[in-house]
């Protein structure tokens, strides 16, 4: 167990950081598999939010930058095919 105040902050902010990052990483995989699974029309609007959406997560550092260049390439090209 941690015996200085500061290391006991440290510990509650390093989780309170690690749930965020991890809420905002899931509401991100749900909106793609949304967009995977929606139509031409609808696949066109979400797409600008999705991808704003994978910029700051990789802004943020939860993603890679290239995991999410990757990812919004992948997903324009799965729009464009529809």
């Amino acid at each position: 167990m941690a015996n200085h105040k500061s290391a006991l902050k440290r510990i509650r902010s390093n989780e309170a950081k690690r749930l965020r990052n991890k809420y905002q990483y899931k509401t991100t995989r749900n909106a793609i598999k949304k967009l995977r699974e929606a139509g031409k029309e609808d696949a066109v609007k979400l797409l600008p939010s999705i991808i704003a959406m994978v910029d700051k997560l990789a802004k943020n550092s939860i993603i890679h930058k290239n995991k999410a260049a990757n990812t919004k390439s992948k997903l324009t090209k799965h729009v464009a095919a529809l």
